[in-house]
Order: structure tokens, then C-alpha cells, then sequence
């Protein structure tokens, strides 16, 4: 679980270093401007890291349904030199996806302007500025790309489904609760990342604004990669315990005050 998270880890930190600083220059230079090699950089990056985050959000929950529904079969089944094949695995699917609509959304014709109502450069908003039919190829591959994502969603609901049926079956309350505190922090991080990316690239354009693209851009880009932290460290007990010494000594401040 450590190792996965480790390179969950590394994919959030990437993520929110290619538009958050870009995002934070520009506001205080006060521009807006992006070199067409800069969008194609941020273009790539942000695909490559959500898209491998999210094949390793899949790999991690069969990593959870091993260890709860065949403990004694872990080692056997995901052994160390099996979950570096599949972190590599999950690093390769990124990067594959990210080359394919890099590679097909640069080369649409844009004949709409250059300015993208958004703060970094996303795949809906540079098909809104092409006027091609050559554009039906990348939704084409959108929708291929929809059909895997739900595809690795169901195999994250069907683990889930084998491991609550497996905790279900735990004689022990503290056993129960200890395996649903291991799944739960998963599943809420899964949870966020699905229904904010579904709805960046698969709402309806008759409810698309500006504002709206740009609430939708931040949650599906920026808030998964800033919450995972805080999600998986509820389980670390020294961290608790360094959070409850400092609330304690904010409301002690506050009532010396």
C-alpha cells in the first residue's frame, strides 16, 4: 500500500506543478499569455499525470481486494517485483494516453482565435476553437478514452463490492473497522476523482459557461491532487496527535487572548 501510495504521490505532486505555478505567474504579471510549446507541455502533462493517477487508483484497489479478500495469498499474488510491474504499468497507460490527445488535439486547425477561457490549457477548450470536421477524430478518442475510464471504474466497484462482502463476513468489530479504515480513504479519493472528471469532459454543452468550466477545471485538476494527502493521512496516528496539539493550542491562544 506504501509503495502505491508513494507513487500516487509523485503523480498528485506533477499534476499540481503544471498548472499552479503557470496559474500563479501570470497573476502577478498580471497576463495571460502561453507560448504554443508551453500549452502543449501543460496539455501533455496534466493528461500524463491524471491519467496515470487514476490506472493506479485501479491497481490500488485491487491491491485492497488481495490483502482483505486473500490475505494469505498476498505475497503470492503481489509480490514486490508485481506491484512495480504494476506501478510501471499504470506510468506507461499515462503516458500513452497523454501522447494520443497531445498529439491529436495540436494538430486540429484553429480557426476560432487563440485565447482559451480557461487557466491552463484542457482538451475541451482548444476543440472549441477549432472549426474543423477533423475535430470528430479527438472526440472520437475521447469517447474511447470515457469507455476505459468506466471500464476501470466498474473493476473499482466490483473489488469494492468482493472486499465490503469479505468485511461483512469478519467476526470482530475492531477487525471490520480496521479493514473499512484501510478502503475508505481509497474509495473517497476514487469517489472525487471520478465524478469531477466525469463532469469536466462529459457534461452537456448547453450548460457549459465560464465560470462554470473554470469551477469544473479546478476540482477535476487541482482538489483531488491537494486532498489525497490529508485523506490517506487520517490513518497516521502521530499525525492525528500532532493536529490535536495544535488545534488545542490555537483555541489556548485564543481564550488567553
Amino acid at each position: 500500500m506504501y509503495f502505491f501510495l508513494l507513487n500516487l504521490s509523485l503523480l498528485d505532486l506533477g499534476s499540481i506543478s503544471t498548472t499552479v505555478p503557470k496559474a500563479m505567474a501570470n497573476s502577478l504579471w498580471d497576463t495571460r499569455d502561453i507560448s504554443y510549446s508551453g500549452c502543449a507541455a501543460q496539455l501533455f502533462l496534466i493528461l500524463f499525470f491524471l491519467s496515470a493517477a487514476y490506472s493506479l487508483l485501479t491497481v490500488m484497489a485491487y491491491d485492497r481486494s488481495v490483502a482483505i479478500c486473500q490475505p494469505l495469498h498476498y505475497g503470492t499474488l503481489l509480490g514486490s517485483r508485481a506491484c512495480v510491474h504494476m506501478a510501471a504499468a499504470a506510468w506507461a497507460s499515462g503516458f500513452l494516453c497523454a501522447a494520443l490527445h497531445t498529439a491529436n488535439t495540436l494538430s486540429l486547425p484553429l480557426c476560432h482565435g487563440n485565447a482559451l477561457g480557461q487557466v491552463f490549457c484542457e482538451i475541451p477548450q482548444i476543440l472549441k476553437l477549432s472549426c474543423s470536421h477533423t475535430y470528430l477524430r479527438e472526440v472520437g478518442l475521447i469517447g474511447a478514452s470515457a469507455f476505459l475510464f468506466f471500464g476501470c471504474f466498474i473493476f473499482i466497484f466490483l473489488s469494492y463490492a468482493q472486499i465490503f462482502r469479505a468485511v461483512l463476513r469478519i467476526p470482530s468489530e475492531q477487525g471490520r473497522h480496521k479493514a473499512f479504515s484501510t478502503c475508505l480513504p481509497h474509495l473517497a479519493v476514487v469517489s472525487l476523482f471520478v465524478s469531477t472528471g466525469t463532469f469536466a469532459y462529459l457534461k452537456s454543452p448547453s450548460i457549459s459557461s465560464p465560470s462554470l468550466d473554470l469551477v469544473v477545471a479546478v476540482l477535476y485538476s487541482e482538489v483531488p491532487p491537494a486532498v489525497n494527502p490529508p485523506i490517506y493521512s487520517m490513518r497516521n496516528q502521530e499525525l492525528k496527535g500532532a493536529m490535536c496539539k495544535l488545534i488545542d493550542g490555537c483555541f489556548s491562544e485564543g481564550i488567553n487572548l
